[in-house]
């Protein structure tokens, strides 16, 4: 079952759960040699990882309708956050390592833009999805350095690396304790091992390693629900803001390491708040409210019952829509956080 289908007991859980051809927007290096694009995470970075057998509901109706047009195993109605980051460096979004190990043909040319391992409803830890966690994630890296032939040293060294996190091991960690009690003490043992995992990525050579800040989680629609999705609520964008500080020292320490900016945040929850408009007051209703729906309680966006019968309603024009469903931006939700991002990705080019 995938996990936005499950129904959590505890009001901070549901915050959480599940945080999975470009617009010409692309911008062109000036050396010669493309960039290549690997990416680690969650459902916000996952562009069709997930088993099509599993039944996940990114491959399932009304998910894709905007962007390819049929569900693609995307998040979203359409591009997710990977897609937009692909295009601001020039490149095509990089096919998923599900693609890669189903093709025959394992060539050059075929991760000719680097790979996206990413996938939905995982985190630093294990989770509740039985998909492989970042840890294992890297180890797919790993293994694809040691034992092809693919890429050359110089290959990797002018990459870039996309690592996203966006709160489901949070919501395994409340599915497992039942509270926040010592939900501090959680996140500093994992930002120990997110620390790890990314001095892993770079000691595999990667040039540049750009990490997504928690997004604004107050401002999600599984938690403004409760409030008619008229505001934000100040709890989990608190709980959001305690993450992004330790992540920022975590980020400081490793670039004093390493005596160069390696590695840089991606202020998502800062992108978030600006494409919402600061999340509260005036027109908010709307902006925070998701495109698709699920009809009733027991219901999400993409859910049918045990005839087929389609239960979820969704809005006549997503593109009028921040969020397409109860944890993940619309296409037009992506590229308003893009457009907010733009100014500070041009670090993600700059390899010393």
């Amino acid at each position: 079952m995938f996990p936005l289908a499950y129904d959590f007991k505890f009001f901070f859980l549901i915050i959480f759960i599940i945080t999975s051809a470009t617009t010409g927007e692309g911008r062109r290096r000036s050396s010669d040699k493309e960039y290549k694009l690997f990416v680690f995470g969650d459902s916000y970075a996952d562009t069709g990882n997930w088993p099509k057998s599993t039944g996940a509901v990114s491959w399932k109706e009304p998910y894709g309708m905007t962007f390819p047009g049929i569900p693609s195993g995307r998040f979203s109605d359409g591009r997710v956050l990977t897609d937009y980051i692909a295009s601001y460096i020039g490149i095509e979004s990089p096919i998923t390592y599900r693609e890669w190990r189903e093709i025959g043909e394992k060539s050059a040319e075929v991760v000719r833009y680097g790979i996206n391992y990413a996938h939905g409803g995982t985190g630093v830890f294990n989770t509740v999805v039985n998909q492989p966690n970042m840890t294992t994630q890297i180890n797919f890296f790993q293994q694809l350095l040691e034992e092809d032939t693919v890429y050359d040293k110089h290959d990797i060294t002018s990459s870039i690396a996309l690592v996203s996190l966006a709160g489901n091991d949070y919501a395994t960690y409340l599915a497992n304790n039942g509270s926040i009690q010592d939900l501090a003490g959680f996140t500093n043992s994992m930002m120990k091992q997110l620390e790890l995992n990314l001095e892993r990525i770079h000691g595999l050579g990667v040039g540049k390693i750009g990490i997504t800040a928690m997004e604004a989680i107050g401002c999600l629609p599984q938690m403004t629900a409760l409030n008619d999705y008229k505001n934000c609520t100040e709890d989990g964008n608190l709980m959001a803001k305690f993450h992004n500080q330790i992540l920022q020292q975590t980020v400081e320490k490793l670039n004093n390491q390493t005596g160069k900016p390696v590695f840089e945040i991606l202020d998502l929850y800062s992108a978030f708040m600006v494409a919402l408009g600061g999340g509260g007051g005036g027109n908010s209703k709307e902006v925070l409210k998701p495109c698709c729906v699920g009809r009733g309680r027991e219901y999400t966006c993409g859910s049918t019952n045990n005839v087929g019968v389609k239960k979820y309603l969704v809005c006549k024009d997503p593109k009028l829509s921040f969020f397409w469903d109860q944890i993940h931006p619309s296409q037009q939700g992506w590229f308003d956080v893009y457009s907010a991002l733009k100014p500070s990705l041009q670090n993600l080019l700059l390899h010393s």
